[in-house]
């Protein structure tokens, strides 16, 4: 039996949606994008062009969401399926568009390079239990207008898993899409298998840029999955309670829906969100407060009442140490968010509100992401039953250590972690050196990322992906990228 955990009834779940579609209905979304505003005019929207408002009624929600996919797969940059994103199974990604990278040699918080993205882009590949990359850290050696085409670019040179990635700008987007043509070899392939996830977020309160509504237009024009990240912040920019937060992400994140399905029905979608509570004491949005992550396994729920996949910013820490608050901040929050069953997880590895990223943290996070999925497998007969025969078994030979049945089921019923976890005896630990958590996560990132082996592209895909991110770079002033 599989656990679920279930933090609202459906009859709540359901005020909550008529709550959101009446406030789509009656005070509408604010849409900076002239465009959109006329999509929405032409399929029944009342649309106040001077105030960049959209009234969305409910008859267009619905269609929306009709047309909506339950369900899509990702592949990896050899086109081989790695995700099924719907029902309750759970992928686990690492966060994304961290500034600031946790320095591995001196601990402190500095400023990501390429490197440092490299690196990363190697460790990933080597973690078994972080089903996908993601745009994890903002390069500052190169200028801010590539920064994004940039992430990507290095994700499928040195990785092979999928990639959760997205753009601040809409100019980014072309040659972001042009980079999976050439990996996938054409644009009718890359849309039979995506391989990339675009975050797309709207403002809070109700309300979506120009650069953030047409990303979500651009990805649906090519079918490229959208991951909708609300992120309405409790008792600041959404009401101080989690029902009313939970409101006002359901508006936006249906108003998202609404846009992406009227421009190409059937867009693959990620019911997701990166909401937060707000802490008076600090004025910050902890990502680690058990109340942020009830809004997040809530808002999951809500998604799967429509029928949607789901994700959530959930797993991660705002400490700005390698240290307990982590563990403890992303290992109850990976457990709520598997437990909850929402099908795409992001934040392991990252710290600090968001804005910083770990690679020690990560190879930590991949053995939490490891004992949740063992978690939620649940418990189940393996030849259990009748049981006498194992209880004869273990009577005579007073152990069941190399018994048939136990070397059959061992590995199915027992999670093993990896170095990082300490679970050897007092006199073993001492022996092996009585080395601390961090430096063990430390040896194992470096461990790691020598024994990369990078993906098998063909060198012509090489060079192609080489020359359009060159010729990008030279459009804003720069005329060699970094040394890689």
């Amino acid at each position: 039996m599989r656990p679920i955990l279930r933090l609202l009834d459906d009859t709540l779940i359901d005020r909550i949606l008529a709550e959101a579609r009446d406030i789509l209905a009656t005070l509408g979304v604010e849409i900076h994008n002239p465009g959109i505003l006329a999509l929405l005019a032409d399929h029944g929207a009342r649309v106040d062009r001077e105030k960049c408002r959209a009234f969305l009624p409910g008859e267009l929600v619905d269609n929306a969401l009709k047309t909506s996919p339950r369900s899509f797969k990702l592949y990896d940059v050899y086109g081989r399926e790695t995700h099924d994103l719907g029902g309750h199974n759970v992928y686990f990604t690492p966060g994304s568009a961290a500034i600031n990278v946790l320095d591995l040699g001196t601990s402190a918080i500095r400023p990501a390079t390429t490197a440092d993205y490299i690196r990363y882009a190697k460790l990933v590949e080597q973690l078994p239990h972080i089903s996908s990359q993601a745009t994890a850290m903002v390069p500052s050696d190169v200028p801010p207008n590539i920064q994004d085409s940039y992430r990507l670019f290095l994700s499928l040179l040195h990785g092979r898993k999928p990639v959760v990635t997205g753009t601040f700008t809409i100019d980014a987007f072309q040659v972001m899409k042009d980079l999976q043509v050439v990996v996938r070899g054409s644009a009718a392939e890359l849309k039979g298998k995506p391989l990339t996830v675009f975050s797309c977020c709207p403002t809070a309160p109700l309300k979506w840029s120009d650069v953030t509504s047409q990303n979500v237009v651009d990805c649906a024009r090519h079918s490229i999955p959208v991951e909708f990240i609300s992120m309405p912040l409790a008792g600041f920019v959404a009401p101080v309670t989690l029902v009313g937060s939970l409101v006002q992400h359901t508006a936006e994140t249906l108003s998202g829906i609404v846009i992406a399905q009227l421009t190409n029905p059937g867009t693959p979608m990620l019911y997701g969100g990166s909401p937060a509570i707000f802490d008076v004491r600090y004025e910050t949005t902890p990502m680690g407060a058990v109340e942020t992550m009830m809004i997040d396994c809530a808002y999951n729920e809500i998604g799967k009442r429509l029928g949607l996949p789901t994700q959530a910013y959930i797993a991660l820490s705002d400490g700005k140490q390698f240290d307990a608050q982590d563990g403890l901040e992303t290992g109850m929050g990976a457990t709520l968010a598997a437990l909850s069953g929402i099908n795409n997880i992001s934040g392991p590895g990252m710290l600090d509100f968001e804005s910083c990223f770990s690679l020690e943290k990560l190879v930590l996070d991949n053995e939490i992401c490891g004992m949740t999925l063992r978690l939620i497998a649940g418990i189940e007969p393996r030849e259990d039953f009748p049981a006498r025969p194992r209880f004869e078994e273990l009577l005579a030979s007073k152990h069941l250590l190399i018994s048939k049945h136990t070397r059959r089921h061992l590995k199915q019923e027992h999670y093993l972690p990896g170095r990082v976890i300490d679970r050897a005896n007092r006199g073993r630990w001492l022996a092996e050196g009585g080395l601390s958590l961090h430096r063990r996560a430390q040896q194992e990132v470096e461990r790691l990322i020598a024994a990369h082996q990078p993906p098998e592209l063909s060198p012509e895909t090489r060079s192609e992906l080489r020359k359009l991110m060159e010729r990008e770079a030279r459009r804003y002033g720069m005329e060699h990228l970094p040394h890689m």
